[in-house]
């Protein structure tokens, strides 16, 4: 368990041999369990997947489920989001609190998990997702063709899904909350490469909060089984149909919102500034000159480009709530609304200082120390609270300090429950 939460990790397999073992030996001793699924590999996959989750069970003491490690066999190839989707639902069905997703191919750190699981159990999200190009400015490791692939598809996916202020889609190191599985329709997920981008559609339409958190790319010897030059075009034709399912199901079936009639403003100006410049070639049209006929449609362009902006600006404020980001450090959370935030109130202030044992501050005063009793619920709005008042260096220092006492206790299951 991680912080008094049952946790599940889907590790999807498609001729993974060599790395699929190793892979389930790193998983972190806190996950409860480890849903392993061979995709119908023509390898040594499966072989390998059986030995590791015997190795693993052998030496698991039981706690939650008698066994750790779950193997789970597709008959035939049905695509990483199909392997996902089979463990989704079978840690839906056991009613796990937090379900991670990791590769076999070794990409994705493991030390790197409780990062992900923390948004989610302090509540400030129902959806966690690596980003591996947050605080970067070049591609890194990451091969050329990928990096142009995702960056096409990242910009397709903040249009398609309203989250706006997240990246990296592609990105496969997840995790989601019990709430989020139960809310969006897991059964009809995509199958194929673009799940992941698909599903950020279905848990914009069902509400759910999304955050990102830095992680950079690990690569080795593995070898990717995406085709690029089929799989952006397949998975851009997904996002397109996904597109008008939100704002169909979002802002016309079951409310108004105006921006889809800016967005259909815009889809019919671009069309015929489309078949107006068709219209203006000489000898086509009968009406007026060329050239008046070419800036007319110029004008439908443009006022279809307008139309669209503003559809897209509208759409990022009504879900600017739903997407953020968490950077190391970070003293705030970002996806959070006010009306989300626990108030906290003190009626005594006293200079921050160094943190002593649980439930107090020593402060450099006159004031010697200061007990703070927090109810339950306040636990989280301390790690969440601003690390300084004035931009003191200091106080920055001792709060950051204190936030990772709390942190330590609260992965303590026996004191976590207290």
């Amino acid at each position: 368990m991680y912080r008094a939460h049952t946790v599940g990790v889907v590790v999807p397999a498609y001729n993974e041999a060599g790395f699929v073992g190793d892979t389930i030996g790193s998983v972190p001793g806190f996950v409860d369990r480890v849903y392993v699924v061979d995709d119908g590999s023509t390898d040594g996959t499966w072989q390998e997947i059986r030995a590791a989750a015997r190795a693993e069970n052998d030496h698991y003491e039981s706690g939650v489920f008698p066994e750790r490690v779950v193997p789970i066999q597709h008959d035939e190839n049905r695509g990483v989001g199909g392997a996902i989707k089979t463990g989704y639902l079978r840690a839906r069905e056991e009613d796990l609190d937090l379900v991670a997703v990791m590769g076999a191919d070794g990409q994705m750190q493991p030390d790197a998990l409780a990062d992900l699981l923390d948004p989610v159990v302090d509540g400030r999200a129902d959806y966690v997702k690596a980003n591996r190009f947050l605080g970067r400015t070049s591609r890194g490791e990451m091969p050329r063709l990928r990096f142009v692939g995702n960056a096409m598809l990242g910009a397709l996916t903040k249009i398609a899904s309203g989250y706006w202020r997240t990246g990296d889609p592609q990105s496969g190191y997840t995790v989601i909350s019990r709430r989020a599985l139960d809310a969006v329709d897991i059964e009809e997920m995509y199958e194929f490469y673009g799940y992941c981008n698909d599903l950020l559609v279905k848990l914009n339409v069902a509400g759910m909060r999304v955050l990102d958190v830095p992680h950079p790319p690990v690569y080795g010897d593995e070898e990717s089984h995406i085709r690029y030059r089929s799989y952006v075009p397949r998975v851009s034709a997904m996002l397109a149909r996904n597109f008008l399912w939100r704002l169909k199901t979002k802002y016309l079936a079951f409310d108004f919102h105006p921006l889809a009639g800016a967005y259909a403003a815009g889809a019919t100006a671009s069309v015929a500034g489309l078949a107006g410049l068709a219209w203006a070639a000489p000898g086509v049209g009968s009406v007026a000159t060329p050239l008046a006929r070419f800036g007319a449609a110029l004008a439908f362009l443009l006022v279809g480009a307008l139309a669209f902006v503003a559809a897209m600006w509208m759409d990022m404020r009504a879900n600017d709530h739903l997407g953020g980001t968490v950077m190391p450090n970070d003293p705030e959370p970002v996806a959070r609304t006010d009306a989300d935030t626990p108030a906290v109130s003190s009626d005594v202030e006293a200079p921050a200082s160094r943190p002593v044992p649980d439930g107090t501050l020593e402060a450099d005063g006159e004031g010697a120390t200061v007990a703070v009793e927090l109810a339950p619920g306040e636990w989280a709005a301390l790690l969440d609270a601003a690390a300084t008042d004035g931009g003191d260096p200091e106080d920055a220092a001792a709060a950051r300090r204190l936030r990772e006492r709390v942190r330590a206790r609260l992965r303590d299951p026996e004191r976590a429950a207290d």
